[in-house]
């Protein structure tokens, strides 16, 4: 069998049970691809011994019949993600060097499970960015071209190496991490399925921290049933994580039966934006069709604090990302700043904090700072808490109404070039979360699904939104929208 890397996990998982296949034989054509890769800049951490040991064991417990889904599958893991004696650096300066003594236990959820690491993914500089241009490692780039244009262009942010990696076939799946958007845009920008469960499924144990309230890890795959196959392995109780939901695990994959017959699916008016392409609009009503034609009941549906959705985001995630950044003080781990004769303490951490944090994480962690400083705390940080209540009253109201999904588009429009908003103003950049933000702040599942290309040739995405706790349910609504849409462009080989 040739390009055993362009497999995805259920097709994979099966040959690998048939004999078809061995993990050894697929771990070795993802690691060539990814040494052909380096053009894309996904892999920045390459672990070949680490992903060859695993490999084989799996093969053991394949052949001794201990295998669960996951088991000899190599996939790529966000550089977000504490791997024991890897380097682990979330793309900041402020980590290099940090190679962790511990596991994040959603990497070593899926360790025991049997799954293969090939390596550490490129991200936006602490999960602070929608464009992988903010990573200390330099930009991911998206395997997508538009049309003729040889112009790069980026795979979305801030899990923009999974998204590149999962595309180009350099591993058959990736982990990701989700703040307001950071899984479903990034694969809505490169045609492959993203999902958020929701916030407490996984534990956030051992995952650098952003915006403690709102990040969710989550599987970046190839299609709806492999995402189902991951996530099932990613989730779970965890003690070490305060925020973990202590609930029964369903077969996720079994639930993608794709019948919706009877599924009240909701249209929200908020989402239609000002100045939105038309190629969006299009493919929006297209889903909708689609869905309808599968049997869903379609139905309009007001969000109305919708508008005030980034707005209460870009504060309280700043906010959050203040506090948890303030450990980077160049004391005892990371990155450290020369100090000259006389320097005191609060010079290093001046120095530390200034050498090790990109432009865009100094931003943030001064936003941060400021809303949560005294005389502006009422006046920002807990209007904003208060706004985010009533955003997750919108959906609790709709869900209490009947409607067991909502669907919207993923993305305001499809990849731009990497420099292109280089000049714009940076309120412009944080306009890629609209469609998204909402669903972190309500703490909901979330999927995106490619749906179609544009006129340039490039991948489209919808968003699916589901009821807390019923991903399985909202995987089989992706199912039939997936199977509906029949989406399977692939990039053109060019790196």
């Amino acid at each position: 069998m040739s390009d055993l890397n362009k497999m995805g996990l259920a097709e994979a998982r099966d040959a690998l049970r048939a004999g078809d296949v061995t993990s050894v034989e697929l771990t070795e054509a993802c690691l060539k691809a990814i040494d052909e890769a380096d053009a894309l800049n996904a892999f920045v951490h390459k672990t070949p011994e680490i992903a060859m040991e695993r490999a084989k064991a799996a093969d053991e417990r394949i052949k001794g019949g201990d295998a669960p889904s996951m088991c000899g599958l190599p996939i790529g893991i966000k550089d977000l993600f504490c791997t024991e004696g890897v380097p682990s650096q979330a793309a900041s300066g402020i980590l290099e060097g940090f190679k962790p003594e511990y596991e994040s236990t959603v990497s070593q959820q899926l360790a025991d499970a049997g799954a293969v690491m090939l390596g550490k993914l490129n991200m936006d500089e602490f999960a602070m960015g929608s464009s992988n241009e903010t990573s200390v490692y330099g930009n991911a780039v998206s395997p997508w071209r538009r049309g003729n244009d040889d112009a790069q262009l980026t795979p979305g942010g801030s899990s923009g190496g999974s998204a590149a990696a999962v595309a180009a076939d350099l591993c058959l799946a990736a982990t990701g991490t989700d703040t307001g958007g950071s899984i479903r845009q990034p694969a809505a920008f490169t045609g492959i399925t993203g999902i958020k469960p929701t916030y407490g499924r996984c534990s956030r144990w051992g995952i650098v921290a952003f915006a403690s309230s709102l990040d969710q890890a989550g599987p970046m795959t190839k299609n709806v049933r492999d995402a189902a196959i991951m996530l099932e392995t990613m989730c779970g109780h965890d003690a070490k994580d305060s925020t973990s939901a202590d609930l029964a695990v369903p077969n996720f994959e079994a639930m993608l039966t794709g019948d919706i017959k009877g599924k009240k699916i909701g249209i929200p008016k908020e989402y239609r934006m000002d100045g939105m392409p038309a190629e969006i609009e299009k493919l929006w009503a297209d889903g909708a069709a689609m869905l309808k034609d599968a049997g869903a009941e379609i139905v309009d549906i007001s969000l109305p604090h919708t508008k005030y959705a980034l707005p209460a985001y870009y504060v309280i995630a700043p906010a959050e990302a203040s506090s948890n950044l303030a450990r980077y003080d160049g004391v005892r781990y990371g990155h450290r700043a020369q100090l000259a004769q006389g320097d005191g303490i609060t010079e290093m951490y001046e120095k530390t904090r200034a050498e090790g944090f990109g432009h865009e994480v100094q931003r943030r962690v001064m936003v941060g700072t400021y809303v949560l400083s005294a005389g502006f705390y009422d006046a920002y940080y807990n209007r904003a808490r208060k706004v985010r209540t009533l955003i997750k009253k919108d959906f609790e109201d709709v869900f209490a109404a009947g409607v067991d999904a909502i669907l919207t588009p993923a993305t305001p429009s499809a990849a731009f070039g990497l420099g292109e908003m280089t000049e714009a103003d940076p309120v412009q950049m944080y306009l890629n979360d609209v469609f998204t933000v909402t669903v972190n702040l309500a703490g909901l599942p979330g999927i995106s699904v490619p749906a179609g290309l544009d006129t340039q040739g490039l991948p489209l995405g919808l968003q699916l939104i589901g009821r807390p706790w019923e991903e399985g349910d909202l995987l089989n609504t992706a199912y039939a929208l997936e199977n509906a849409a029949g989406f399977v462009a692939k990039p053109g080989k060019w790196w």
